[in-house]
């Protein structure tokens, strides 16, 4: 049987995971009894909910005696070291364009990625099905792309077919009326095109894990391709490691992947992609070899973090009265066991304190570990997002992002003046169709508190992309800091109508009546730029003389949903969000109107 090694990759929301559900439906891999959901490859529930890959997933199908092992990639920069990772471990790419937006900042990344490592790549046209499509422009766009990344004659000549996931539809020609019910022709495409690995499997093994996993019995879990050789279980091997060391272990389980299983096995040849489990802290780009011929495979690159917050047990008055886990050691310990299979995330202690610096590649990569751990029962409190600053060649670099926005005609204007103020560069400008175009260079700072500003600058309608672009030398103060105040709670207790209602005359209110605060918590927004103490748990004195003019009823507005991302965006650098696993809360790092006014002393003497 022969193997195949493909990824598919594209930018978010254009189908990858929707195409591999249609490739495993269609290639007879399932069993009778199983049922695919729909993505079935999106397995956790956040990857669901937001319609994202957040982590790859390696799934084989069987088709026409040849095996074909398929890595469905993240589309989202913040995972975007996934991808360059498993271009070591494909021979060929399936990049996936929807047939009315085209090539997007995402599609150049990946694409980047997969013609770096000079993998075979296949384009398909994805959602021909849709009422508008723009299939002849489209294919001008990325044949235009892989000009512009530099691709080679062989890889300017890609095949292309033209599919509608959704349907399960396929053709070789753009005209929808040729459109098949089934995937046959990227299927035979895949066989056909790709090349199979060009490995050695008589000589002597060799593996390097690209990905990590990891798995409460057996531990860490390394996946990546056999380069050489044969691999068995219970076979005694040796991890040359990244620091030069050398550990022996034994290969205490060996897993292959068919349909939606991971799938023990005794043996697998070189070509094919595998799990391995035995040793506890093996890491990617290390390499697994016989002991008696020791050879250290080129070490792969790891994407650095570009961003930190500082994560803390949490310190309000509310503190453990939700979360399940709520010690400096149960919080510790899953942010540990979180670098076992994330290979982006850092996680530092500050010394004598209840504190960690955690560093991640994006705001998303950051706030999705932090949605995953309030839902598993854990309180935490963490800090507004900083940009990592670098020195290269004696020079201080932050990171600067590609930003891609387009925006309705009346609002664009409001958008170049925000950006403006972010440091933004404009290199290009495009009108259609009532909708504008820009193209920014943006320092990453300025990016940090800028979604909330243009979701409603843009009335929800603007789309904004970015990815990371490179480090530079770092320019002016900072930038992105909220301009309007907080409404801050004075008091404990639950809010009522009477108090909101004399309060939210002064800006926007984040919580509504009957809701239990504390003193230090952030209500609302005001709307100068100072901060405001406000009482908002005041109920109205009741005494036993009748009032001259009837009681009128409070009508109160709806108050402002603030979720996590949202939050994070929001916060300054004196502010918090409170985590738990029902509540999530903005305060004031330090709670009394004192502290408060004795830390801007400090800061100030010390400026």
């Amino acid at each position: 049987m022969e193997i195949r090694n493909v990824a598919i990759i594209a930018h978010v929301d254009h189908g990858k995971t929707t195409l591999v559900d249609q490739l495993l439906k269609q290639s007879g891999t399932l069993e009778a009894h199983e049922e695919i959901a729909e993505r079935a490859m999106d397995s956790n529930d956040l990857e669901r909910e937001r319609g994202i890959t957040i982590l790859s997933k390696t799934t084989a199908i069987h088709y026409k005696d040849n095996k074909i092992n398929i890595m469905d990639t993240p589309g989202h920069a913040d995972f975007g070291g996934e991808v360059e990772r498993i271009m070591n471990m494909v021979d060929g790419v399936l990049l996936v364009v929807d047939a009315y937006e085209g090539t997007m900042p995402q599609t150049r990344f990946v694409l980047k990625k997969a013609l770096e490592a000079h993998v075979k790549p296949i384009v398909v046209i994805n959602k021909v099905d849709r009422p508008v499509v723009r299939i002849d422009e489209v294919m001008d766009e990325v044949l235009e792309l892989f000009m512009e990344l530099g691709a080679d004659d062989d890889q300017l000549d890609f095949p292309t077919c033209y599919v509608s996931a959704l349907n399960g539809t396929s053709s070789l020609d753009p005209d929808i009326s040729t459109q098949e019910h089934n995937m046959d022709c990227v299927f035979d495409m895949i066989v056909n095109e790709i090349p199979a690995p060009i490995v050695d499997e008589e000589g002597s093994l060799l593996f390097q894990p690209a990905l990590l996993d990891y798995n409460d019995f057996v531990g860490r879990i390394g996946i990546g391709r056999i380069q050489r050789g044969t691999m068995k279980l219970n076979q005694n091997v040796a991890c040359l490691r990244a620091d030069g060391t050398k550990t022996t272990f034994r290969i205490q389980k060996l897993y292959s992947f068919l349909g939606l299983h991971r799938i023990e096995v005794s043996a697998a040849q070189a070509g094919d992609i595998v799990a391995i489990a035995g040793l506890s802290d093996i890491g990617v780009g290390e390499t697994v070899c016989d002991p008696s011929h020791e050879e250290a495979l080129p070490l792969l690159h790891i994407d650095e973090p570009t961003i930190q917050m500082v994560f803390g047990t949490n310190t309000s008055p509310f503190a453990g009265q939700e979360g399940k886990f709520v010690t400096a050691t149960k919080l510790e310990e899953r942010l540990l066991r979180e670098t076992n299979k994330d290979v982006s995330l850092r996680v530092e202690r500050i010394p004598n304190s209840e504190e960690w610096i955690v560093s991640g590649r994006g705001e998303l990569h950051l706030s999705i570990l932090i949605e995953t751990l309030r839902r598993e029962g854990y309180e935490m409190q963490v800090s507004r997002p900083h940009v990592i600053i670098r020195e290269i060649d004696g020079v201080k670099c932050e990171p600067y992002e590609d930003v891609e926005i387009e925006a309705p005609d009346d609002c664009i204007g409001s958008v170049i003046e925000s950006l403006g103020l972010r440091r933004g560069v404009m290199e290009n400008m495009d009108s259609n169709d009532g909708m504008t175009s820009v193209h920014y260079i943006v320092p990453s700072r300025g990016l940090i508190g800028f979604m909330t500003n243009f979701l409603t600058i843009t009335r929800g309608y603007g789309i904004i992309n970015h990815t990371f672009l490179e480090y530079r030398p770092l320019e002016g103060e900072a930038v992105g800091e909220r301009q309007l105040g907080a409404l801050v709670s004075i008091d404990s207790g639950q809010t009522t109508a009477y108090s909101l209602g004399g309060v939210e005359s002064r800006g926007v209110m984040f919580v509504g009546p009957g809701v239990q605060v504390y003193e230090g918590m952030i209500v609302g927004e005001h709307a100068k730029d100072n901060d405001l103490v406000v009482n908002v748990t005041k109920g109205k004195q009741m005494t036993n003389t009748r009032s001259s003019t009837k009681d009128s009823t409070v009508v109160l507005k709806r108050p402002k949903q603030m979720n996590l991302e949202t939050c994070l965006d929001y916060i300054n650098e004196d502010e918090l969000v409170e985590i738990t696993p029902q509540s999530i809360r903005l305060r004031k790092r330090y709670l009394t109107e004192i502290e408060r006014k004795r830390a801007f002393r400090a800061n100030n003497t010390k400026g």
